[in-house]
């Protein structure tokens, strides 16, 4: 008994001996757990971000001004207006998670079907396919403003006087014919009498129209609802094989990183670099296999991602390469970085393993961006692993042109540049590297 407790003393002592690994067990999950917490409203106050979506409004009628003041008003929407082929564009490269189309005439033409007589206008909405959650939540939010809008107007507006109006004198030549027409006529007189009564009571602009107007209508309108692609159907796997090559290449760098403090506890990296070579040499050779592996693997998961799971590269090619070839040179100095800086092996692997997953969980590849709060989204554009997964799904999915492939591959090349800056400088004050 006494060997036993002496053993287990030993092994709590030397764990709590190791600050760095104790500091990685008591941190990490705290990180984790209050970073998914706050984004899915842990406190049971919601911090997500709102909603970016465009309108695009080709009616000029009182109804759709309010609709759309209604839709800006609104506390999880953050709404731009802007002309269709901007609003297409945007939603088209991720840049908003919806467009919605009023086409012209929508105002008289959804007043006209609240009864359920009349033909019903579309509203066109046009979508991120990644974003598919979100469709459902603007279409919700949509039809609330629509309702309370059309249906204001025609209880209590201008523009249901003149449907009533209509209505009466189309009674009115069909009375000499049909006794009953006499009747009706004479009721939605009354009913035009109200609505007299009623206009100057009429909600302001975005305001919401009374609860007892909507009693026993009928949806005034139908959405067409078109994905924004450039390629073919919307593929779920693209962006999660991104995310997750992005991960474990990463993870490969930690790895090329470690070999160099295992070198340098073995002796062979002091007996390398007392050869006839520099050490700018050294480490130029290291990056360069590193970011070999890092592409080979990256072109190995996406051919098995194609036979497999027909994942495309619908967009440009080279672009596509060009991606993933400035996130291997991101990986390979991120794996110098580790080295230089890493004191053990051991420690170096903890904080390398965690810095990896807030770079991972920060870019996207676990939760799609669109979900953080705004500030957090402002913050991604600082990590490297955010223009990897943004790159690699422009040129997959989305399928767009090289021009899209520019930003995320100056980016990364920048960090890479950023990285190896770095490591340079803390290998060249160690001299010859570590002992």
């Amino acid at each position: 008994m006494t060997a036993l407790i002496a053993l287990v003393r030993k092994d709590l002592i030397l764990f709590l001996g190791n600050r760095r690994a104790l500091l990685l067990n008591l941190l990490m999950p705290i990180v984790l757990g209050a970073f998914f917490g706050y984004l899915f409203g842990g406190s049971g106050v919601s911090k997500n971000a709102k909603i970016e979506i465009a309108v695009v409004a080709q009616d000029s009628s009182e109804t759709t001004r309010k609709i759309v003041a209604g839709l800006k008003a609104d506390t999880a929407l953050n709404v731009a207006e802007m002309p269709f082929t901007e609003a297409q564009e945007k939603v088209l490269k991720g840049k908003l998670s919806a467009a919605i189309v009023i086409p012209s005439g929508f105002g008289d033409a959804a007043g006209a079907a609240l009864f359920g007589g009349r033909e019903k206008p579309a509203i066109a909405v046009y979508y991120d396919p990644s974003q598919s959650a979100v469709l459902a939540m603007v279409k919700g939010m949509l039809t609330q403003h629509v309702m309370q809008n059309v249906s204001a107007e025609m209880f209590s507006g201008a523009g249901g006087q003149k449907i009533m109006d209509q209505s009466i004198a189309e009674l009115e030549k069909a009375a000499a014919n049909d006794p009953r027409s006499a009747e009706l006529q004479e009721f939605l007189k009354s009913v035009r009498t109200f609505q007299t009564r009623n206009v100057a009571a009429q909600p302001a602009e975005g305001a919401s129209a009374p609860a007892q107007a909507q009693g026993g209508l009928s949806m005034p309108f139908v959405t067409t609802d078109q994905a924004m692609s450039s390629g073919p159907k919307y593929n779920g796997y693209a962006h999660a094989f991104a995310g997750m090559a992005v991960q474990f290449i990463l993870f490969m760098g930690i790895d090329a990183g470690i070999g160099v403090l295992l070198a340098q506890r073995q002796g062979l990296w002091n007996r390398l670099l007392a050869s006839p070579i520099t050490l700018n040499t050294v480490l130029a050779a290291r990056a360069i296999s590193s970011a070999l592996i890092a592409f080979g693997l990256l072109l190995f998961i996406f051919v098995v991602a194609a036979l497999f799971f027909e994942v495309q590269v619908t967009g440009s090619l080279l672009g596509f390469l060009g991606v993933g070839l400035c996130f291997a040179l991101v990986t390979a100095t991120f794996g110098l970085l580790i080295a230089a800086f890493g004191k053990t092996p051991e420690a170096a692997r903890g904080m390398a393993t965690f810095a990896t997953l807030i770079m991972v969980m920060l870019g996207g590849a676990w939760v799609p961006s669109f979900l953080f709060p705004q500030w957090l989204q402002s913050v991604t554009v600082a990590v490297p692993t955010r223009w990897a997964v943004d790159g690699l799904d422009a040129m997959t999915w989305r399928g767009l042109s090289l021009d899209a492939a520019w930003a995320p591959m100056l980016a990364q090349l920048g960090f890479a540049v950023l990285f190896g800056a770095l490591a340079l400088w803390k290998f060249g004050r160690q001299g010859n590297g570590k002992a």
